[in-house]
């Protein structure tokens, strides 16, 4: 399985990928897995790739042949869509985070991202992991929420997916993100 996460800086990318890794080791793969980061620390695009298989050579995915995009936010999702295959899953996070152009009114957050979105051969899920985050105690899980999505979307083991977390997780932050899990694996928004 091919795997993009693509996010804002701070929004959980990289702790997302290390969950991600430890699920595809724990579900007896080989894992590779490749962090890029932008001006992270000044919510600039982040992007990691995560690789599951049999075999792994590469940690880079390439264009055309990832699986799943995990968006954390809808220009993300935008910005690295190509990257998915036919027939992909793009899974976006609907929470807008305005980059430093747009705050500085340089330029407009586009408002037409959905319809650019519809047009792909690719199957999209919209989720307000915001929101679901909030529910789940702690805003700042939704890499977590998220998580829980797509594990219940392609339908991969919850309970290998749950001990992934738990081995990832801060401890200060294991019990939020235990429950972000479980209530992206059962949301349908």
């Amino acid at each position: 399985m091919n795997i993009l996460i693509a996010g804002v800086g701070g929004q959980g990318t990289l702790l997302a990928s290390k969950v991600l890794g430890e699920y595809g080791v724990k579900a007896g793969f080989q894992v590779k897995i490749n962090e890029i980061h932008g001006m992270s620390q000044r919510g600039g695009s982040v992007v990691t790739h995560v690789r599951i298989a049999k075999e792994v050579f590469s940690p880079t995915v390439t264009e055309g042949e990832a699986d799943v995009l995990l968006a954390f936010e809808e220009l993300e999702a935008a910005r690295f869509a190509h990257y998915l295959k036919k027939d992909g899953t793009l899974i976006v996070n609907t929470q807008r985070i305005n980059p430093l152009p747009v705050i500085n009114g340089a330029c407009e957050y586009p408002e037409d991202l959905r319809v650019v979105l519809g047009k792909l051969p690719i199957n999209t899920v919209y989720t307000d992991a915001f929101a679901l985050a909030r529910r789940a105690g702690n805003i700042r899980t939704v890499n977590t929420v998220m998580i829980g999505r797509m594990t219940k979307l392609l339908a991969l083991d919850i309970k290998i997916m749950t001990d992934a977390v738990k081995a990832v997780s801060p401890p200060a932050a294991l019990e939020y993100n235990l429950r972000a899990l479980e209530i992206g694996f059962g949301s349908h928004e």
